[in-house]
């Protein structure tokens, strides 16, 4: 638990280019103060019209001295290799790629600019909370270290949690859009999956970006307004 009882913990999923959303969720649904944790859990870009806007809020909170933790998706990573991977390239605009591209005003992610592919570089596979381990996807435990499996972090879709191989902790992550009744299902359980879907608004059940308190386990939510 958070021992201040003046800040909170929130774990944001994948927000995919919808800078509104966020943007709305932040200042008006949860009112984040500089005392906050955020947590998120990847997928910043792609798909949604305003990558490189998600891209300079997140950034320009960790400027203000926001508490700001950031973990990498399996499309930071996409983008990140198609600079040097034609393959990887090809991959990303089948992915959502080309609104991230048409977001900075390029043709070829080796245009966007330094400070954007420095930001998600630095990002790491996942985070471990005292409670919690925060990942974009899953963690692999067919292995004896589920940490060393960076490949699972970021794609696999597996709901298992082994608590022996986490200290005890719950697993918190993103990746699978999952329906509201569904999320607020597995907030009771070891394996919690907070993706509604933000950039799929015409899907029944979900097009909203959540927020998790994690030590109220309190679920807000934001539908996209893009």
């Amino acid at each position: 638990m958070n021992k201040n009882s003046l800040s909170r913990r929130f774990v944001i999923p994948d927000i995919h280019g919808c800078a509104l959303t966020l943007d709305r969720l932040l200042r008006e649904v949860i009112r984040l103060k500089r005392c906050d944790e955020l947590y998120l859990l990847g997928d910043y870009i792609d798909r949604g019209p305003r990558s490189r806007e998600v891209l300079d809020i997140l950034m320009g909170l960790v400027m203000k001295g926001y508490r700001v933790f950031p973990l990498r998706g399996n499309h930071e990573e996409m983008f990140l290799n198609s600079c040097s991977d034609r393959d990887f390239f090809r991959m990303w605009i089948l992915n959502g790629g080309r609104a991230t591209l048409d977001s900075f005003g390029v043709e070829d992610a080796c245009d966007i600019p330094l400070k954007y592919r420095r930001f998600l570089a630095e990002m790491p596979y996942y985070r471990i909370l005292p409670d919690f381990v925060l990942v974009h996807a899953s963690l692999n435990f067919d292995i004896p270290n589920p940490f060393a499996d960076t490949e699972a972090m970021l794609w696999s879709r597996s709901l298992e949690v082994r608590k022996e191989l986490t200290g005890g902790r719950r697993v918190i992550g993103g990746h699978t859009p999952m329906n509201r009744t569904e999320i607020l299902r597995g907030l009771a359980t070891d394996r919690i999956v907070l993706d509604n879907g933000c950039a799929y608004p015409e899907k029944p059940g979900m097009g909203c970006l959540v927020a998790l308190d994690i030590d109220s386990m309190t679920l807000f939510s934001q539908e996209n307004i893009g």
